[in-house]
């Protein structure tokens, strides 16, 4: 196994945990693509993925709507993807991810979360060289599903690792899944192999993977960097954050 699953295995989220947070930033991102490639699916390769995993997450249709409507009306706000870096306490680098309407009320949010915890926000550059950029697919696995041969595969098609996970639904319910990593660049050409395929797409977005080494902290030190990352997950503005700091005992 290779860096991706060693990092998933790390940072692995409640799915379940906090529906009206996922559904509020699933909606943003669903803006975001409509902006950036229109309301068709069809022709929209981002917007398709997003709506499987609206489905798996069981985000209400109605939710999914507004966000598609949001995007299409004229007088909306301009929705954008922007990236935050910086240190927080203890020399432990942060990138956050955000789609916002609002960069000047999303950055002061974002500066004050740092300062708060004894961070500080960088500028452009300063942290992004330490995670590389990802595209990443969640399939179902199905029965008799080789994984070696989907593996060499898709590395025609840009994959560089492919792993199965189990997965717990709210109701307790388990099933298996395979997460597919590839270059950032990959995207386009390995979600066309999952649809021509037939396999059925749970998910499809990207992640940064942390490419330095992974720094130890004691657990006083996590508790602060925790705090940190966690009024940073809280913002309705901020889609994802990912750190250096070296996983705890029991993630």
């Amino acid at each position: 196994m290779g860096r991706a699953f060693e990092f998933r295995k790390e940072r692995k989220m409640k799915r379940w945990g906090h529906m009206a947070r996922t559904f509020t930033k699933l909606g943003k991102e669903i803006t975001v693509a409509v902006k950036q490639g229109g309301p068709d699916v069809t022709g929209n390769p981002r917007l398709r993925a997003l709506m499987a995993e609206a489905r798996s997450e069981q985000m209400p249709k109605e939710n999914i709507e507004r966000a598609i409507k949001k995007a299409t009306e004229s007088k909306s706000g301009d929705f954008k993807e922007v990236v935050y870096e910086g240190y927080g306490p203890f020399g432990i680098a942060i990138l956050v991810e955000t789609a916002t309407d609002n960069t000047t009320r999303t950055v002061a949010n974002v500066r004050s979360y740092f300062n708060k915890c004894g961070g500080t926000l960088g500028t452009s550059g300063s942290v992004g060289f330490m995670f590389d950029h990802k595209c990443v697919f969640r399939i179902k696995e199905t029965e008799g599903m080789d994984l070696e041969e989907l593996e060499l595969e898709l590395i025609d098609f840009g994959a560089e690792e492919l792993f199965d996970e189990e997965v717990e639904d709210k109701d307790g319910n388990v099933s298996k899944e395979v997460v597919i990593y590839g270059d950032y660049p990959s995207y386009g050409s390995i979600q066309k192999y999952i649809e021509d395929k037939g396999y059925e797409l749970v998910s499809g977005g990207f992640e940064r993977i942390p490419n330095a080494e992974l720094k130890d902290v004691t657990p006083e030190q996590r508790s602060t960097i925790d705090k940190l990352v966690g009024l940073l997950e809280d913002d309705e503005d901020v889609t994802n954050v990912y750190t250096t700091m070296k996983p705890g005992e029991d993630a």
